[in-house]
């Protein structure tokens, strides 16, 4: 495996390995969810199927913790392929935690601006994302935006998002209002980042174009704790593991001007708390 993967990831807070799988692979995964949100509810949907809804994400709702009683996506989460590039990036082999499916049809609203570990709470280290287009996504269809270099933040303290344009309902401050840059991406390609990233997505102002990814969130392997939602953790085996439930709350970073421009610094304290994304 490449080390410029960990030098990207190390620099920018993410690295894009692209063709990590293959375009059939993508391609068969798309029509399994498919497949799967048409049979409507499950244990761990955050909301159910509304096929009436004008609103297009109620009629396709995110799916949550689907290896839990899905096969094929806990095959997904745990793949070496995954494994090996998060290996060479962190240096030692990840826990699996989450695995997430976002359809984002066409007109759909995105996400607010956020960083990972406000809701994992991996403790010590950080959470990780690998993030995989299962069609081929660009600014349009709402792709994934990322700010390069904010995995050197804090966990920032959260404010009110525009629920307008954001299915979530808090975000994170940026010190520039152009900071974010788009990441564009084939269905396959897999866009691994640190929990501390700031990322987000703008709404797919298609008209006949879904935006969907398949997303397992993992946390490193020094640490010790996480939320309770994401219990239980798993190693790359699939051999579940006991770790300490992360409370949350503390200390968030706010934004100060100094001579060498904006810095977050630890003065606030967490108001707002959430059991998962």
């Amino acid at each position: 495996m490449s080390v410029s993967f960990k030098d990207e990831f190390e620099r920018d807070g993410y690295t894009l390995v692209r063709g990590l799988f293959s375009t059939e692979e993508a391609e068969r995964l798309r029509e399994h969810y498919m497949v799967l949100r048409k049979r409507d509810r499950y244990a761990e949907d955050l909301v159910g199927v509304q096929a009436g809804s004008r609103d297009p994400l109620k009629r396709y709702p995110r799916m949550a913790q689907m290896h839990r009683w899905d096969d094929v996506s806990l095959r997904w989460l745990i793949d070496a392929r995954l494994d090996e590039v998060m290996t060479t990036i962190l240096g030692r082999s990840p826990y699996a935690v989450q695995t997430m499916l976002y359809f984002k049809p066409a007109g759909s609203r995105g996400q607010a601006l956020h960083q990972d570990n406000f809701y994992l709470k991996a403790e010590p280290g950080t959470c990780i994302a690998a993030w995989m287009a299962l069609d081929p996504v660009d600014q349009a269809n709402g792709c994934l935006e990322v700010v390069p270099g904010s995995h050197q933040w804090p966990i920032l303290c959260t404010e009110k998002a525009d629920t307008m344009v954001s299915f979530t309902d808090i975000t994170v401050p940026l010190p520039a209002p152009d900071a974010a840059v788009p990441v564009e991406m084939e269905p396959g390609d897999v866009l691994f980042f640190h929990g501390a990233l700031v990322h987000g997505s703008a709404p797919n102002v298609t008209t006949d174009r879904f935006r969907r990814a398949l997303i397992g969130h993992y946390i490193q392997g020094e640490a010790e704790q996480v939320a309770e939602y994401y219990h239980p953790a798993l190693r790359m085996d699939g051999t579940p593991l006991e770790l300490g439930v992360a409370e949350g709350g503390g200390a968030c970073g706010e934004w100060v001007e100094t001579a060498d421009g904006p810095v977050a610094v630890l003065t606030g304290t967490h108001t707002v708390t959430r059991k998962h994304e």
